[in-house]
């Protein structure tokens, strides 16, 4: 009940004319966002950083917030439409999106879709509601080794849990570490990594990082590939949606099994595309007729939406209650809060409890709008797909640079975008996740923090990190998410050697 108040108060803080007008516009950014490749929810939260400075900070986290929901949105049109991800986790929903779209039924295949991931989004949030103040308080007994172990765990769980090779991951992990140790070190004051430029001296900017990595290195390679935009003419009827929308409670139980997939999914690192992707293959699984699956079947629409959502929201609470990102674009907006000066963590709940129960409340109003805009203006956003990619991707090159620019102002940045753009197009080619060098730019210096002041506490012994039940158990559960791949290949090299067994003995 203490919750349901404080959300009433949320309500009350963003309820106006003002927010909405906020809400709207970060949808509508966010789906143009999610359509056009090459931007995708990362770098456009990092774009429009820069943008909120000004503003009070509800309405700037609302304004990223709605950018958020309206990217995933954004990817999903495409998916169908066009059979082009807009956003990575949207890949899973073209296996039935586009044949279904293909065989004249646009937009059943769109409210399907809409409609499910609203309802995943929505039922992130509740769980948001229900179980902040919990972890925030729960989170009040930590000192500096407990922090390091939760940092700890959510570097482990990208490496365990990812849908990435683990050794790829780790060495993603760690050039993010190295990129975190640029400039002046917080604890002795010592320059680290600046090899003489002056510009480095302030460190990397995370946000630079992501417009490079995501923005300029995705363009690179759309462009390699010469993308040809052939899409599916969208016209959205009333009465089909409504069927569609009929149809929903028919698919209870395979969206209420990807919300949990993909709530699970949100609050671990392992993000909304592991989720979609995880939902869709559990489908596969218990589906009695699982032939007709990527033939247009409509449950394999509604379960990556509903898992990739409200992983998407989900990833949210650990980066609100713990500091922890679930995702890549939660760690940039959480890299705002920093910038904004907020420190994400339980104190915030103490501290900020309007900005922390204004962005739940948006949070609930952002995707009603959103499901309601995307709907209307699908055949908008079909027809911007249709421009010629070398018109378009001179616009989103002119917008990245000119958003890296305008962070510190420095003409240095525009350099390192460009570096990183170049690494973000090497790292795609070779199939290496961007998502953990990410989440280390962002915690690196935090966990670094955490650990050195535990060092101090203990003269020097790593026993501090043993020396309580709950920091045992969380150093515990991270060693175990290190060790997971190989868990999992040993019992399948089991596997394979009983099945080797019962093969030989029945030859026999």
């Amino acid at each position: 009940m203490e919750n349901f108040g404080h959300l009433l108060d949320g309500f009350a803080t963003v309820i106006s004319g003002q927010h909405f007008i906020i809400m709207t516009v970060g949808v509508m950014l966010g789906i143009l966002v999610g359509v056009l490749p090459g931007l995708g929810a990362p770098n456009g939260v990092s774009l429009l950083l820069p943008l909120t400075f000004t503003m009070d900070l509800v309405s700037a986290i609302i304004l990223l917030s709605c950018m958020y929901w309206g990217a995933l949105f954004g990817g999903s049109t495409t998916s169908i439409l066009f059979n082009i991800p807009g956003e990575p986790s949207s890949v899973a929903t073209t296996f039935d999106g586009y044949p279904m779209a293909r065989s004249g039924q646009a937009t059943r295949a769109l409210t399907l879709a809409f409609v499910s991931a609203g309802i995943g989004a929505i039922a992130g949030v509740i769980m948001i509601t229900l179980l902040s103040g919990w972890v925030a308080r729960f989170a009040l007994q930590f000192s500096s080794p407990e922090f390091f172990a939760v940092y700890f765990l959510a570097f482990a769980s990208f490496i365990g849990m990812g849908a990435n090779a683990p050794a790829k991951t780790l060495v993603s992990m760690m050039l993010g570490f190295a990129l975190a140790t640029v400039g002046m070190d917080t604890i002795s004051g010592g320059l680290r990594l600046t090899f003489g430029v002056p510009d480095l001296i302030k460190g990397v900017s995370f946000l630079v990082a992501v417009m490079g990595l995501f923005g300029i290195g995705e363009l690179l390679l759309t462009t390699e590939e010469g993308l040809r935009f052939q899409g599916i003419k969208a016209h959205i009827r009333p009465l089909d949606v409504l069927r569609a929308v009929a149809e929903i409670p028919r698919h209870a139980v395979t969206i209420g099994r990807s919300i949990l997939i993909g709530i699970w999914m949100g609050i671990t690192p392992a993000g909304p595309t592991a989720a979609s992707f995880m939902a869709y293959g559990m489908t596969r699984r218990f589906a009695r007729n699982p032939e007709t699956l990527g033939k247009g079947d409509p449950r394999g629409i509604v379960s990556p939406e509903a898992a990739d959502h409200s992983a998407g929201t989900s990833a949210l609470l650990p980066m609100l209650a713990l500091g922890v990102p679930g995702s890549a674009t939660a760690a940039v907006m959480m890299g705002g809060l920093m910038i904004w000066g907020l420190t994400p963590g339980p104190m915030l709940f103490i501290d900020r409890p309007d900005f922390v129960w204004g962005l739940i409340a948006s949070m609930y109003l952002g995707n009603v709008v959103a499901v309601l805009l995307v709907l209307s203006t699908v055949p908008l956003y079909a027809a911007i797909l249709r421009v010629p990619f070398a018109i378009i991707g001179p616009i989103i090159v002119a917008v990245i640079f000119s958003g890296a620019y305008q962070i510190a102002n420095s003409a240095f940045d525009m350099w390192l975008v460009l570096i990183f753009g170049v690494a973000g197009y090497v790292f795609k080619k070779l199939d290496y996740p961007i998502a953990p060098l990410v989440l280390a730019m962002v915690l690196g210096d935090k966990a670094e923090d955490a650990f050195r002041q535990s060092m101090l506490m203990s003269d020097g012994s790593l026993s501090i990190f043993w020396s309580n039940p709950l920091v045992f158990s969380i150093m515990g559960l991270g060693i175990l998410m290190l060790a997971w791949p190989l868990i999992g290949k040993a019992m399948g090299l089991r596997n394979l050697i009983r099945r080797g067994r019962e093969n030989t003995s029945n030859a026999s």
